[in-house]
């Protein structure tokens, strides 16, 4: 997998949220300089870990095998200040499927498991999708940190602002143009479903497995907020987290090339919630679907994760 072979992702997404070293047969070593904790958030950032967990096992299978699913369990949150250990168990090797088993601990405890599966490419027998959802485009959208910037000259709470000011000072190298700027920042409620247009910001090359890897960093960031869509404006929760974490991939795609991410939350309760999504080509293609169940707590208590 050539992970170098993107030369403009501002060398931070690429070389540093997903750059892993080799430090032994099948065991990879995330630096704390390089793990991101979201400004609102107590642990490592889910999607980089789903994002290195598939980096390191990309770097074990054949060339012409791509990751078409996996499925993840976050079992701990990751401490930003230490590193992360990645174990790849090769749990076989078939003339179409490969499989793995990730394991992500730090100070020897398992923070995260990840079950990836690899195949290739095959001649089509039989094919449908769903027919992607009719929303304005990209270019007719304004960017998600543009339009907090204009929430900042309204009357906002103290802690409304600063929190505003903090998540714009983030650099995180992903794009992202809600369709419905004023539900998706929960500035207004709405049903428990976002469309918003997503793309890694940079040059990523042509390494199918990369671009994979890209959007498992990114699936993450937009999915579990559709569950508070309905709750009070201006709402919100004291404790969120990803629970796991599920992706098939079904189409070729470049993850910094414009995606329409599609996501609904059909039931929340229990101090849970349950997300699923879809990022659609500009052309309309089913690219991958995603679904992922979450803490959502109303009320703080001490988390057991």
């Amino acid at each position: 997998m050539a992970v170098e072979s993107g030369e403009n992702l501002a060398n931070e997404l690429i070389r540093s949220f997903l750059t892993l070293e080799k430090i032994d047969i099948n065991i990879f070593r995330a630096s704390p300089v390089n793990l991101w904790k979201p400004i609102a958030g107590r642990f490592v950032y889910g999607g980089q870990v789903v994002g290195q967990a598939l980096v390191a096992a990309s770097k074990t299978v054949d060339e012409d095998y791509h990751a078409h699913s996996l499925h993840c369990y976050f079992l701990k949150g990751g401490n930003p200040n230490r590193p992360i250990l990645y174990h790849v168990d090769r749990t076989r090797d078939g003339k179409t499927y490969s499989a793995r088993n990730i394991k992500a601990t730090q100070d020897g405890i398992p923070i995260f498991t990840m079950q990836a599966s690899y195949k290739t490419e095959e001649v089509d027998q039989l094919q449908h999708q769903f027919t992607m959802p009719s929303v304005p485009g990209p270019d007719e959208l304004k960017d998600s940190e543009d339009f907090l910037r204009t929430q900042l000259n309204e009357d906002l709470s103290d802690n409304r602002r600063t929190l505003i000011l903090k998540i714009l000072e983030e650099k995180i190298h992903v794009e992202k143009r809600p369709v419905n700027p004023e539900v998706y920042h929960h500035t207004e409620q709405g049903e428990p479903k976002r469309f918003v247009w997503v793309r890694a910001i940079g040059e990523i090359g042509s390494d199918l497995k990369l671009h994979q890897c890209v959007a498992g960093f990114i699936s993450d960031i937009a999915l579990l907020g559709a569950a508070v869509q309905p709750a009070p404006r201006n709402y919100s929760p004291s404790f969120m987290a990803s629970l796991d974490h599920s992706m098939w991939f079904h189409n070729p795609f470049k993850a910094n090339e414009w995606m329409l991410y599609e996501i609904e939350s059909p039931q929340c309760g229990a101090g849970k919630a349950l997300s699923l999504g879809r990022l659609w080509k500009q052309d309309g293609t089913l690219a991958v679907s995603v679904a992922q169940e979450g803490v959502v707590r109303t009320t703080q208590t001490e988390s057991k994760l």
